[in-house]
């Protein structure tokens, strides 16, 4: 790979050891990926925040970097971590795993990572444009900037999100190229899609199909997405698959420059066996949990008028980032009076589940069903918003 000569001053360790290791990160997934050259990135977002998910190990990593003297060069930001930080008394998280979760947090901190702890950074301004190289490692949040956006980034792992965070580049391969972004297969939906679920349910289906493939999208049934049934979509494909990027006929932005290819059709007629797959209702559910990926102003102003007026018999958490929060306000606290936790910083996934005594979750999310059994042991009931927020009344 070609390096220019700020880069090979960086090598050099001119910056650093911990700048000149993130160089070595960057330029090695360059060679082992084909690239030839690196391009300068806007953003990075980084994964791998939650203590549950790096423990002793990880926290050690982000500590050596952080008294090595590394430092972001571009705007960086924190993925969830295992708890919200003001409030993880509220959810039941021992001591020991919040003092952990916080050295984690601070240790970023001390490399110019901001604390924005969201797996949604495309709902806070200033949101990435078209043509933007980015360096993002959470999955919905990769295929959202891809798809939705006409960014380009590659899905990062945490380590290499921060190396390219800090170098301000990444190595230019797969979807940072053209090339790259053409799609793989044609899927035809000729089954109506109704909500956030069936958006989800969908995309269950066509990522276990296609793996780490590129769909391209045509409804044949009337459909009309907007971004949180995009949303939806995108992170059950990158769950159940590998799926980074999606194009979507007369909706996304390269929909209509791409070419399509020769063979590899999918039609999709029902979504019958996404929720036999997704949903094993429990005998009681212990938690009804919204927001994954974060939930939008939209999304909680929905919950909040099917919770307007009542008090809650289960407990409900709304996950969402702090700035989403904060601007939601008047929703936030129907939620709360109705006897519901809206939450910042966390997500269920990453939680430390086992210490909360919950075994079984009612949620929206094709994603966090996909995901909670296998990581948390608990059973999950996968419906529509509204049927959840029934089984929380």
């Amino acid at each position: 790979m070609k390096l220019s000569p700020e880069e090979k001053a960086i090598l050099a360790g001119k910056r650093g050891p911990a700048a000149r290791r993130a160089m070595e990160i960057v330029a090695a997934l360059g060679e082992i990926y084909g690239a030839d050259h690196t391009v300068p990135i806007k953003s990075a977002q980084i994964s791998g925040i939650s203590y549950k998910n790096i423990g002793e190990a990880g926290l050690d990593f982000l500590k050596q970097w952080a008294s090595e003297g590394a430092r972001v060069a571009i705007p960086a930001m924190m993925n969830p971590a295992g708890m919200d930080l003001g409030r993880w008394k509220e959810m039941g998280i021992p001591e020991g795993f919040a003092r952990k979760q916080r050295e984690v947090v601070e240790a970023l901190a001390a490399m110019g990572v901001q604390p924005t702890l969201t797996c949604a950074p495309y709902l806070m301004e200033p949101r990435p444009s078209r043509g933007e190289h980015l360096a993002w490692a959470e999955s919905s949040a990769v295929s959202f900037a891809n798809s939705v956006l006409g960014a380009r980034t590659n899905r990062e792992g945490g380590p290499s999100a921060l190396a390219a965070a800090i170098v301000g580049r990444t190595a230019c391969y797969g979807l940072h190229t053209d090339e790259g972004r053409n799609p793989t297969h044609l899927v035809e939906v000729s089954c109506p899609l109704r909500d956030e679920a069936d958006f989800g349910a969908l995309g269950y289906l066509v990522g276990k199909e296609v793996k780490g493939g590129i769909p391209y999208f045509r409804f044949l049934a009337d459909s009309s997405p907007g971004w949180d049934e995009l949303r939806a979509l995108g992170a059950a494909m990158a769950a159940s698959g590998a799926v980074a990027l999606y194009h979507v006929e007369g909706i996304t932005p390269e929909a209509s420059e791409v070419m399509l290819p020769p063979s590899h059709s999918l039609k999709v007629k029902s979504l019958d066996e996404a929720y036999r797959a997704l949903s094993s209702p429990p005998e009681q559910v212990d938690l009804v949990w919204i927001g994954c990926p974060h939930s939008s102003e939209k999304q909680l102003e929905q919950v909040a008028s099917l919770v307007q007026g009542h008090k809650l018999k289960a407990r409900l958490w709304v996950t969402t980032g702090r700035e989403v929060r904060q601007k939601a306000r008047k929703a936030v606290e129907v939620i709360e009076e109705a006897g519901g936790l809206v939450l910042a910083d966390t997500c269920l996934v990453v939680a430390p589940v086992e210490a909360l005594g919950i075994r079984s979750v009612a949620t929206n999310s094709a994603k966090a069903a996909f995901y909670l059994p296998s990581y948390a042991g608990v059973r999950v009931f996968f419906s529509s918003l509204e049927r959840c927020i029934e089984i929380a009344l």
